[in-house]
């Protein structure tokens, strides 16, 4: 069993959800452990808080027996997720500042066989701080209702209380990666294992950045449900793709339109294309690249190979493949057709062995069956600040899809989006927010 703790700043919560959603998407359980959705669901509000809640001069003993009893009893559902639900990963974001609370917990949990590693999150920068408290602080439960500014000069005042006694990790803690203003610079302490090390990979990849991805079908082809025949658009997908121009061009106005009157930001962003490099999608790409927009093929984005099957429709695999059209109703994501791809060889394309030595051991994770495909999309995907516009094939759409909704790599043929339709991906701190629309019949 695996503990990251994050210390505290107030970006650190994008970072835990990130991370949350990477290890998921990787097919290790996963969970996130928030000190402060513990404690809103057991005491409400901060507004119905003692008011030397977040204090750490001068607390009352009620609150300090307070603070004391929401924090067991979060510690005690990280210890029942590994112990009960065979938990492999427990992310648990809450604020120790201090070298005295982080050896509290290091002991607490390695008693209890579990490998603790600390990611410390540093901002020095007054303009991302402010910035990161109006776009995330302000959607907190802890301020809904509160006038904006004061909320902001609330939260200002638990960052000092905080920075009186912070203390930052040093070289004698144990693995800990530093991570300053989100991704500028990294130190790395100590780090033992492939997993760690992954992580750390990961969190070079991620910034805190505002931005919009869009993704959409590529349109009807000449010769449809074939993968072997690279077909160009048909006359209704010309149309499709120009349609879907427009409806990206209106869309992205609008949204520049109510960034300007909420005062956030006066530019447009800008915006990339990335599709397969087959040619339906690169042709329902090319309205766009007319306007200028930068368009990016990506091999990987290539969609699943279907082998025997291809250009089969499911009644005649039934026909055909009695036996094997059983076994993917029973396994969609790990079966794979003759020849073919599973949705397992598409996402991930490898088996991990996740297993612990002992105690003192960090995980061993052993690659046994290949690579991963679309690592390199994903790891992109969280680099680029830029709105991004994924034009591609279903099967490749809905591994990314199930990507930013931290869902497990089973559930990701469930995930579904027809032609005609385009989803609006808005990644924030408190989750990532899915919009469905409709801009083609």
């Amino acid at each position: 069993s695996a503990l990251y703790h994050r210390q505290w700043t107030p970006l650190a919560r994008h970072v835990s959800r990130s991370v949350e959603r990477y290890l998921k998407w990787l097919g290790v359980k996963t969970e996130v452990f928030s000190l402060g959705d513990h404690r809103r669901r057991m005491l409400g509000p901060s507004a119905d808080l003692p008011k030397d809640y977040f204090s750490l001069d001068n607390r009352s003993p009620e609150t300090d027996e307070l603070r004391k009893k929401v924090r067991l009893t979060l510690e005690e559902d990280v210890a029942r997720f590994f112990k009960e639900n065979r938990g492999q990963v427990a992310i648990y974001d809450a604020n120790n500042g201090t070298k005295a609370a982080r050896i509290a917990l290091r002991q607490k949990f390695e008693a209890q066989g579990v490998n603790v590693f600390f990611i410390e999150n540093i901002c020095d920068r007054d303009d991302i701080v402010e910035a990161n408290i109006r776009s995330v602080k302000l959607s907190s439960p802890d301020y809904k209702g509160w006038n904006p500014e004061q909320a902001v000069k609330d939260y200002m005042m638990r960052i000092a209380e905080h920075a009186k006694r912070y203390e930052t990790m040093e070289t004698s803690g144990g693995p800990f990666v530093k991570i300053y203003n989100i991704g500028e610079r990294l130190v790395v302490n100590n780090i033992r294992g492939y997993l760690q090390s992954r992580i750390v990979f990961f969190l070079m990849n991620v910034h805190h950045k505002k931005r919009t991805i869009w993704f959409a079908r590529s349109g009807q082809s000449d010769i449809e449900h074939s993968f072997k025949a690279d077909s160009d658009l048909s006359p209704q997908g010309i149309e499709y793709a120009e349609k879907l121009r427009d409806f990206i061009v209106s869309k992205r106005r609008e949204l520049l339109e109510e960034r300007i009157k909420s005062g956030e930001q006066a530019a447009e962003r800008r915006l990339t294309v990335w599709t397969s490099a087959r040619r339906r999608c690169i042709s329902t790409a090319r309205p766009m690249a007319e306007l200028g927009y930068k368009i990016v093929q990506r091999q990987q984005m290539y969609e699943l190979n279907p082998g025997d099957v291809d250009g089969l429709s499911p009644e005649q695999i039934r026909a055909k493949f009695p036996d094997e059209f059983a076994k993917a109703e029973m396994d969609p994501y790990g079966h794979r057709y003759p020849r073919a791809e599973s949705y397992h060889d598409l996402s991930v394309r490898c088996v991990w062995c996740l297993f612990l030595r002992d105690r003192d051991t960090e995980w061993s994770l052993t690659t046994l069956n290949g690579r991963i495909r679309l690592e390199p999309v994903i790891l992109e995907l969280e680099r680029e600040p830029a709105d991004i516009l994924f034009i591609g094939h279903g099967s490749v759409i809905r591994c990314l899809m199930a990507y930013l909704q931290g869902l497990t790599p089973h559930e990701i043929p469930k995930v579904e989006l027809r032609r005609g339709d385009i989803v609006q991906v808005t990644p924030s701190a408190y989750g990532v927010k899915f919009v469905n629309h409709f801009f083609w019949q």
